[in-house]
């Protein structure tokens, strides 16, 4: 049957990196499996077992060439995944399979090669975090000084920066990035505790050696890189480290979704917006149009993540005692798609950072025709040194402010407020005077400070890990 007759992930299809997807492809799966299956006997080799090289030798030249129809044949005859590819890997090798697999339970292999893709695919989380945080970087520093209109409750507030505006984007990210290795530096390996965690099989195998029976997945997670296993378990390792993990992916994802969000309400604003390619079509019904798709898809992705990370929460809550099969089909779904998700994610926003477009005479005629409001207490406090009454100054300015209120909502026309106060001989100020207070550079703050400052002393040194592939984009498959 043809892939047009069959569903096939979007992820797979439009939105995923080939690098993620194989992460959680069958091929990584299965070969880890057999490398677990190898660091195994290596390990009771070495710890006394009559394990001989030439066993070992075998293991090790099979380790990808796998015949997946006769894994998948048997596991339809016998209903076991692990057993199907213990007899497979078996086939391969005639000499090392009656030790294959000796003393473990099937999360021996399942959990551990769990373990192992999350620890690759955070990596590559976090590569490409660092890629996100590194160009809007970049873009902060660049419009640290344009002065542009700020918010509360998407209502007009004062002034910022374009750039100060971009630290508070970058600021999330850092948050996920802290998260996210905190969550790497922290993996243990499940190692091999055995079908209820009590490692009996294995101190059955070393005639009730503990020490050896420590050592034994002491040695293979240093094989494997990891510093350490869990201390103790049930069958699995904890769900709750997926459930974290996830809570960490679903971080991303929001901060992702602010971010693209915040875009699509500056690009109605025409102040900003995503990469427009040249023969992109935004409508097709409306030529004219420039829509945020980039955008609009971070947010759509995000929900999904966000939805998702509640799965693994359930899991862990579900796990009765030692553990139960509940977990399986869910956790190789909802694990594996909140990774594609992210790296889904951040793919789009390494792209959209990559070129952003900001048009300053559209940030800044939006930032004046709200200003006059925001300088009025400049303006009243030029008007006192002259002589004036604050109070009666005061209530003279807010009376021009309702009006001007009006002219702009109700007359659709211009904020005529700095006319108004020209004319009234209250303030004693000229238009030429009012025009010096209502500068929008002075309005700012310390948002250019608080640019250099952070980007210095806070994203810089977060992504300096990967310097070296920083800058790299990606091309979108849609």
């Amino acid at each position: 049957m043809s892939d047009n007759n069959s569903y096939v992930s979007p992820f797979s299809t439009r939105y995923a990196s080939k690098e993620m997807q194989y992460v959680f492809s069958a091929d990584m799966k299965f070969t880890t499996w057999r490398r677990l299956w190898l660091s195994l006997a290596k390990a009771e080799k070495a710890l006394g077992l009559d394990i001989t090289d030439e066993q070992l030798d075998e293991m090790a030249s099979h380790l990808d060439s796998i015949d997946y129809e006769a894994a998948s044949a048997r596991e339809k005859e016998v209903r076991h995944d692990v057993m199907a590819h213990v007899y497979a890997f078996g086939k391969d090798c005639p000499k090392a399979a009656p030790i294959i697999h000796l003393g473990a339970t099937s999360c021996y292999v399942g959990d551990n090669a769990d373990i192992i893709a999350l620890r690759e695919a955070m990596k590559i989380i976090e590569g490409k975090l660092c890629s996100v945080i590194s160009n809007l970087s970049e873009f902060a520093l660049k419009y640290k000084d344009m002065p542009c209109l700020a918010y509360t409750h998407l209502q007009p507030a004062q002034a910022t920066t374009v750039g100060k505006r971009a630290t508070l984007w970058i600021n999330e990210l850092l948050y996920d990035l802290d998260e996210l290795r905190y969550r790497l530096s922290n993996l243990k390996m499940l190692g091999s505790k055995g079908t209820t965690g009590t490692q009996a099989s294995f101190m059955e195998l070393f005639e009730g050696d503990s020490e050896k029976v420590k050592k034994l997945e002491a040695l293979i997670a240093e094989d494997f890189g990891f510093d350490g296993v869990v201390p103790v378990s049930g069958q699995t390792y904890s769900r709750k480290v997926d459930a974290a993990i996830l809570a960490t992916l679903s971080g991303i994802a929001q901060s992702a979704y602010k971010f693209a969000n915040d875009l699509r309400i500056l690009q109605s604003f025409k102040e900003m917006e995503e990469p427009f390619e040249t023969h992109q079509i935004g409508s097709s019904a409306m030529p004219y149009k420039r829509n945020p798709m980039r955008s609009e898809r971070i947010c759509a992705l995000a929900r999904y993540v966000i939805c998702d990370s509640l799965n693994p929460s359930f899991t862990a809550a579900t796990q009765w005692f030692e553990r139960t099969l509940d977990d399986s089909a869910n956790k190789r779904i909802s694990v594996a798609e909140a990774f594609l998700g992210v790296d889904s994610i951040l793919n789009i926003y390494i792209n959209v950072t990559s070129g952003l477009v900001v048009y300053p005479k559209m940030v800044r005629a939006r930032l004046m025709a709200e200003l006059p409001f925001m300088a009025s207490e400049n303006i009243m406090m030029d008007a006192v040194k002259k002589g004036g009454n604050r109070q009666e100054l005061h209530e003279r300015i807010r009376q021009h402010s309702i009006e001007a209120g009006k002219v702009v909502k109700e007359q659709g026309g211009a904020n005529d407020l700095l006319e108004r106060i020209a004319g009234d001989p209250a303030f004693g100020l000229t238009m030429d005077e009012l025009e010096k207070i209502v500068v929008p550079e002075n309005y700012t703050g310390r948002s250019a400070e608080q640019t250099e400052e952070f980007i210095r002393e806070y994203a810089k040194p977060a992504v300096e890990k990967y310097k070296g592939t920083l800058g790299r984009n990606y091309e979108l498959t849609v």
